[in-house]
């Protein structure tokens, strides 16, 4: 590492940036349909905005014949996406993978910084180490300001300020005020977000007129005092687990280029794995190398081997697994060695064949600190999972969800 130094908000720092959390995260799939179905029936996430890229493009009949044209973000909280599916035919047609090897079907790995000033100085600092960078600007829908720099086995990162809050009553910001949407660097200062709303309301737009995605199943479900159409809410995303050619040349671009930290190293069956985190969690992104998914005996060639989707306690944790195998979810072996600082969980695959890692409370860590000592966890089969378990220190610390569940 060279000795720069950044001013960031006052304080020097080894980049012009720092990643405070994991962000949105997304695929391109083949079957759309069956993983709207998946996460948002299944799982209970909401779309925020469909974008039909369709609209308006010369060749739209064309695209409309290969499948659905909409970019879907989706969202388990307030932020208005914290993921997203894209049809993988459509994706193509539009030219989009072509920055991408063909067996990434991540859409994008997003980490949001602190600032505006952070994203326009990131686009400068990547550039001038070599980091190609696929676009920068702003996203309408959405409202984040960004930078899209890959890594060096071409999955697309983003690095993002601002993205659109949605409400209580669960509607997207209207289309009418999406004009605000840039395809290029942003000159600074830019406006607030409280000068874009007051502009709507001078133009009489209605605040409600943006896009909302009703429930469609009968809320019967007492979930800890509250009634929900699912036994359990999902209150935060992540970890990534990525699977890798080149473990070591990719833990060197997220450390020393995006600031992330080691906070475990492990070896299992003679593969190195690689556990780093942007905040106190003990991982938000997991390095492996690709041998690991045939030695799992998972299916499937993407390079994503699992996402993380955290629900709100333990009893919410058994009953998700209940719900996902009674909707027909297939469940697969996530060894705890390869799981480090999450001890209960359990991976069920998405119909696109990535697995999904649902937990209830992972490890925190503080300041600089390596992950705790631990005795070896072996996680027993599901069946055999204890009704209650004993208080840790840790274990409701972490990432608090803002807001209601329902």
């Amino acid at each position: 590492m060279s000795a720069e130094r950044y001013d960031v908000g006052g304080v020097w720092l080894e980049r012009p940036f720092r990643i405070r959390r994991l962000g949105h995260f997304g695929y391109n799939v083949d079957d759309i349909a069956a993983c709207l179905g998946f996460y948002c029936d299944g799982l209970g996430l909401r779309i925020s905005d469909p974008q039909d890229l369709a609209q308006g493009h010369p060749r739209r009949d064309e695209l409309k014949a290969l499948g659905d044209t909409n970019l879907y973000f989706i969202r388990h909280g307030t932020d208005h996406h914290s993921f997203v599916l894209f049809d993988r035919r459509v994706f193509n047609a539009l030219g989009r993978a072509a920055t991408l090897p063909s067996k990434v079907d991540l859409n994008q790995l997003t980490w949001q910084v602190g600032s505006l000033a952070e994203v326009s100085s990131a686009i400068d600092y990547f550039g001038a180490h070599g980091i190609a960078v696929n676009r920068v600007g702003r996203d309408m829908p959405g409202s984040n300001w960004h930078v899209y720099p890959f890594d060096p086995e071409g999955h697309r990162n983003e690095l993002y300020y601002g993205i659109e809050q949605i409400g209580w009553f669960g509607s997207a910001k209207p289309r009418a005020m999406h004009e605000r949407g840039f395809r290029e660097r942003p000159a600074l200062p830019q406006i607030g977000e409280l000068a874009e709303v007051e502009r709507m309301l001078a133009q009489a737009i209605d605040p409600a007129s943006g896009f909302r995605h009703p429930e469609t199943l009968p809320a019967t479900f007492d979930v800890d005092g509250v009634l929900l159409s699912r036994p359990f809410k999902v209150v935060r995303h992540g970890p990534l687990r990525l699977l890798c050619d080149d473990v070591e040349s990719m833990t060197r671009f997220y450390t020393e280029r995006m600031g992330l930290r080691v906070s475990e190293t492990v070896v299992w069956r003679s593969h190195r794995c690689v556990f780093l985190r942007c905040n106190t969690e003990h991982h938000s992104l997991a390095l492996y190398p690709a041998a690991v998914r045939d030695e799992l005996g998972w299916p499937g060639a993407s390079t994503v081997m699992s996402f993380g989707m955290q629900v709100a306690n333990y009893r919410q944790l058994r009953a998700a697994i209940a719900w996902l195998r009674d909707r027909g979810g297939r469940l697969v072996e996530l060894p705890a060695e390869l799981s480090p600082g999450i001890e209960w969980s359990a991976c069920v695959l998405d119909p696109a064949g990535h697995g999904v890692e649902l937990y209830f409370s992972m490890e925190q860590l503080g300041g600089d600190g390596p992950a705790c000592p631990r005795a070896a966890f072996q996680r027993p089969p599901i069946d055999a999972w204890p009704s209650h378990l004993d208080a840790r220190p840790d274990m409701f610390t972490g990432e608090t969800f803002l807001g209601p569940w329902g």
